[in-house]
């Protein structure tokens, strides 16, 4: 009986996968692929996750038969497992597949455990080996909230009333509260690289699959020709006389639920307790660099160079970029990025198959393909460069050193550069300050509320345009700027329009888009997602909150107590945390109630913390996850037998702009490429950007001990500014007090005398944009260091052991007006701050 089921369960499952694919893949080689389709074609699970979301549909299935078998026997309502012992329960489980997914591995076997991470992350954490590891469910922080207890989405039921309350259409919220003006403001501190390379993290820490399926096992319903919810279709409803729709619009976008993990929902009580859907993660938690290697053994060997004993990751055999690699083409591919000749109207255009990387979404744009070619590039020059070091190292060992070095740069630019400029100053020394060492209690496994929505405020971030910009950093006149929605799914792009150079310059010369209140998301994702023609785009925006439906994540409120902030209860409380009174209105005329505001929206929705670009409840969320991946990770950089101390010298010098230089054709950037400047201010010149140093990597002979750290360079020469500002200064002493100005008496430069010596304050005379950069050495304490904007804390350093040595380094971008004052303070024991500490500044435009 329970055998006869799971044959029957399997076959209906294979055959509707089949048919799914078969008419996705269809679709695309007619041409008349659809938003949808490509959406659901890019988030399909792969390989070995493919086989675990099979699994989980199987075991799903086949209950559901078991049960419909008894109801017709009792001629009542039953579940399956009152009927059922245990034993029948476990064999449907083996049967199904689904057993070998939750059984712990054996760490005891696998070789160089201790040296090198594993692909999927298994046994990174010895007592828990699944923790973090890939295909596996997304945590929880807070219990899901599913209509029925157990799998049925938030607002599946429309009629059905949460909190009193009926959940408004997501659309609708959309077109009231996201939607962007036609003139999407640009931030005017961060470059348009920070918005990819807060896309190109996400694609290091999360993916979550959709369910493989475009119709249902049971009624045979094709989710693109239905408006009705039937799993796994949960289509989003589109209003009356919306404004792209028009009026009275009987369509509706096509939505699919994210595939369940094994042994959730419906399957839940397998495992012995009653278990609400749970949705999986397909990589790994860890900074690894999965988005170049995979995560899981089959990709991974995939994706390297075998041909040869050099530990190369493979690149493509047919085009180069003016003699530099380029990614594969995926040989998997179904032609889903034949899009040229449909966006050019040229019939008679070359198309060419989709890039092949870790991460399966290294097409969804040009910008996000070029960081994937940078980073396959920078592989392959380390492993090179490695075996000159080392001519006796196999392939194998120049695979996995690089693939270390790699893991090691992602975790220090993103923790030293990128997240203060997210979360701010004060929830940096909250929760990421001083690395405190691995803790094996702590689970670094990706949150549901962090991948489903609080990591997902970069949406707000996303211009309307890919830039690309000529040598000068002027728009390409050959190659122009092109609109985000005719870079999707287009690598033909960077083979025949120019190559990796004009786009990365773009990302450094151009500014990210702010999110404002009244502008939150570009059109260009809200209206025109995957548009490659007539048929009907998709509404990013709509997506998120659906997402977050789908996933039953709780509303607004809750997080916000999860976070110990307030929890605003009528209009006078929110509009005190919005700091907005007519948003807050709109808000609660749609929802009702606070607690009913979807997560994702309320978050995006509050004002900005102090020097961050969230407001207070996601970057609690953010630097929560951050915090648990780096203490949870036995491979972060900086845990002791990791790296040599030598080695991590070299890693905390890691530099995003000398990856840039030395894998693309590029001369000069920023040094800091994250935070924007105009070029006339002064860019670096490559020659002059140190190199990374890889001598603590030669087996024979290393280099012997470094000294104390020592200073940065200087502030850059004069800018383009009329008026001339600039100084760099030194401690005169070790151990100056803590807990006020830090008085740096040693003038290096300071003709303007901008910066007062004697009182430790940069007082501005001019209005402008200036730099301000610090670096501290600390003797025995874990002290920390704090740049200070009129008793605001702006930047908390970053701070990592160096040889017996800790290293408090910082910068920032800051508009400043007349009078305002710029200070460091030393915190926590700051009087072991040495002579070797540096403070420099200079005014980059008016």
């Amino acid at each position: 009986f329970i055998e006869s089921n799971v044959l029957i369960a399997k076959a209906n499952v294979d055959a509707a996968y089949s048919y799914s694919r078969q008419v996705s893949v269809e679709r695309v080689r007619r041409n008349a692929v659809s938003p949808s389709d490509v959406l659901r074609l890019m988030k399909q699970p792969r390989g070995v996750s493919r086989l675990a979301v099979r699994a989980a549909d199987y075991m799903d299935y086949t209950v559901e038969l078991i049960t419909k078998s008894l109801q017709q026997r009792q001629k009542r309502s039953i579940n399956a497992t009152d009927l059922l012992s245990e034993e029948d329960l476990q064999t449907i489980a083996e049967l199904t597949g689904c057993t070998p997914l939750q059984r712990p591995p054996s760490c005891k076997t696998t070789p160089n455990l201790n040296v090198y991470r594993t692909a999927t992350s298994v046994c990174n954490n010895r007592e828990n080996p699944r923790w973090g590891s890939s295909n596996r469910p997304l945590t929880r922080w807070l219990p899901a909230v599913y209509e029925d207890g157990i799998s049925r989405p938030r607002g599946w039921t429309p009629s059905q009333k949460v909190n009193g309350f009926i959940l408004p259409m997501v659309r609708v919220v959309s077109n009231r509260i996201v939607a962007a003006n036609n003139m999407v403001p640009s931030d005017p501190l961060y470059s348009h690289l920070v918005t990819i390379f807060g896309q190109w993290t996400d694609h290091d820490l999360s993916f979550t699959p959709h369910s493989p399926v475009i119709r249902s096992f049971n009624d045979g319903i094709d989710c693109d020709q239905t408006c009705e919810n039937t799993e796994p279709c949960f289509p989003i409803q589109i209003p009356s006389f919306d404004p792209r729709f028009g009026r009275n619009s009987n369509e509706c976008i096509p939505f699919f639920r994210s595939a369940p993990g094994c042994g959730s929902g419906n399957t839940g009580h397998i495992f012995g307790a009653r278990n609400p859907r749970q949705q999986m993660n397909t990589l790994t938690a860890y900074f690894d660099a999965g988005q170049v290697y995979g995560a899981d053994d089959t990709k991974a060997r995939l994706l390297r160079n075998l041909t040869t004993d050099e530990g190369l990751l493979k690149v493509n055999m047919k085009y180069t970029d003016d003699g530099r690699e380029l990614l594969p083409f995926d040989s998997m591919d179904s032609r889903m990025c034949a899009t040229r000749r449909r966006i050019t109207n040229d019939s008679n255009a070359e198309e060419v198959l989709c890039f092949l990387a870790g991460d399966s979404r290294v097409n969804e744009n040009i910008a996000l393909t070029s960081l994937h070619t940078l980073f396959m590039r920078e592989h392959n020059r380390l492993a090179r460069a490695l075996a000159q070091l080392n001519p006796h190292w196999n392939g194998e060992k120049l695979y996995q050193e690089a693939r270390k070095i790699m893991g090691a740069y992602f975790q220090v630019i993103t923790y030293r550069d990128y997240l203060g400029l997210i979360v701010g100053p004060d929830f940096m020394a909250s929760h990421l300050s001083t690395y405190p060492g691995y803790d094996e209690t702590v689970d670094a496994s990706i949150s549901n509320s962090f991948a489903t929505a609080a990591f997902r405020f970069a949406h707000l971030q996303v211009q309307s345009f890919i830039f690309r910009l000529n040598e000068t950093y002027q728009e390409h006149p050959q190659y122009p700027n092109v609109m985000l929605h005719r870079a999707f799914f287009a690598p033909w792009r960077v083979i025949f329009e120019g190559g990796l150079d004009l786009i990365v310059r773009g990302l450094v010369g151009e500014r990210a888009k702010l999110n404002t209140q009244d502008d939150m998301m570009s059109n260009e994702l809200r209206e025109r997602l995957f548009e490659f023609s007539n048929h009907v785009a998709l509404d990013l925006a709509s997506l998120n909150m659906q997402r977050g439906r789908d996933h039953a994540l709780p509303g607004y409120n809750k997080w916000r107590k999860f976070c110990g902030l307030s929890q605003p209860q009528n209009l006078t409380q929110l509009a005190e945390v919005l700091n907005n009174t007519d948003l807050a209105k709109r808000l609660l005329h749609l929802y009702g109630t606070t607690d009913n505001i979807d997560l994702w929206l309320g978050g995006v929705s509050e004002p900005f913390v102090r020097g961050g670009r969230v407001g207070p409840l996601f970057a609690c969320l953010i630097a929560t996850q951050f915090q648990k991946i780096r203490e949870g990770d036995r491979f972060w950089w900086e845990h002791d037998g990791v790296f040599t101390e030598a080695q991590r010298e070299s890693l905390a010098e890691t530099s995003l702009a000398r990856i840039i230089c030395d894998n693309t054709g590029i001369t000069e950037v920023p040094e800091r490429p994250l935070l924007f400047r105009p070029r006339g201010s002064g860019y670096t010149q490559c020659t002059d950007m140190p190199v990374f140093d890889l001598r603590p990597w030669q087996e024979n002979g290393p280099p012997g001990p470094r000294g104390p750290p020592v200073g940065p360079r200087g502030p850059p020469g004069p800018s383009s500014s009329v008026h001339k500002v600039a100084f760099s200064v030194r401690l005169a002493n070790d151990y100056p007090r803590s807990g006020q100005p830090i008085v740096f008496p040693n003038e290096v430069y300071n003709e303007q005398k901008s910066y007062d010596s004697r009182t430790g304050y940069f007082i501005c005379k001019y209005p402008g944009v200036y730099e301000f950069a610090f670096y501290c050495g600390i003797n025995k304490y874990a002290a920390s260091v704090d740049l200070m904007l009129n008793s605001n804390r702006v930047v908390h350093s970053y701070t990592t052991r160096r040889r017996g040595f800790l290293t408090a380094s910082g910068g920032i971008i800051l508009k400043l007006v007349k009078g305002d004052k710029v200070w460091l303070v030393a915190n926590h024991k700051g009087n072991g701050l040495l002579k070797d500490s540096f403070f420099n500044g200079h005014l980059l435009f008016e």
